[in-house]
């Protein structure tokens, strides 16, 4: 695949988080954005800003402070800027009945302590960052 050229690829669970964590990090994003389980490979274009990664299951996460129910797909795909992952594939948030997948997460700059989710039925939900703490 042309996009996954010149990629930064580790393999395994704890490599592969270790890079998931530090390119959230890097991007000003919360580390507990993406609970991963069971990584099996993470890539990283830096001149696209492309990320993939691979898990061996589904997972969902209960992020309890704002009581909203995530899941994430075995295949998680987007680009990656400055306080912004877009085109991201592989992510939903429950409401109500529906699973609607995330396209697009972007955290205020100036920071406002607040992160806003846009689904790809246009729908924004906003919700205090440190809800996306990464767990203790």
């Amino acid at each position: 695949m042309a996009e996954k050229e010149g990629a930064l690829v580790k393999q395994g669970h704890e490599e592969g988080l270790k890079l998931a964590t530090s390119l959230l990090e890097e991007f000003e994003l919360p580390g507990g954005l993406l609970p991963l389980a069971d990584v099996v490979e993470v890539g990283f274009v830096r001149s696209s800003g492309y990320m993939w990664i691979q898990q061996k299951a589904k997972v969902e996460h209960n992020f309890k402070m704002i009581s909203k129910l995530v899941s994430y797909d075995t295949d998680i795909t987007g680009y990656v800027e400055k306080k912004r992952i877009k085109k991201l594939k592989g992510v939903k948030a429950k409401e109500l009945i529906l699973w609607p997948p995330v396209g697009q997460i972007t955290v205020d700059d100036p920071p406002t302590g607040k992160i806003h989710f846009k689904s790809l039925a246009g729908i924004t939900k906003t919700f205090p960052v440190e809800a996306f703490a990464p767990r203790q």
